[in-house]
């Protein structure tokens, strides 16, 4: 299989990890469309949200209450959007959930590494 999430989760492409479990790994987007721009994906390849069964989206949605609060923490946002593509939408295909941080005042970094050592220093 030839997934690159897939080579992420297997440490073969390098990642900035906000959360990781046995079950799902969350990460910076590296096209992020705001600071802090992270996805959730099961470690176990599943293209769509529609195969996905009801013990992992039981994982994803744990995991997407942990970054939020990672991302509280760090960075206050005033809101999220979280959003799942599917079908056409869905560039790659192994299931993710973009958490998407909305701001009033977008803080001022362009960097995902500096965003990344922020999220390590908060969590210290």
């Amino acid at each position: 299989m030839d997934c690159i999430f897939c080579k992420i989760i297997k440490g073969d492409i390098p990642s900035y990890t906000v959360y990781e479990n046995e079950h799902v790994k969350c990460y910076l987007d590296i096209n992020p469309n705001n600071v802090g721009h992270t996805l959730v994906i099961p470690k176990k390849h599943i293209t769509d949200a529609i195969e996905m069964d009801s013990e992992t989206i039981v994982h994803i949605n744990n995991a997407l209450k942990e970054v939020v609060s990672i991302l509280d923490k760090t960075f206050k946002p005033d809101g999220y959007k979280f959003a799942v593509n599917y079908g056409i939408c869905q560039e790659v295909k192994h299931y993710h959930l973009h958490i998407v941080p909305k701001y009033k005042n977008e803080p001022l970094i362009s960097d995902i590494k500096e965003v990344y050592e922020k999220i390590i220093a908060s969590k210290e």
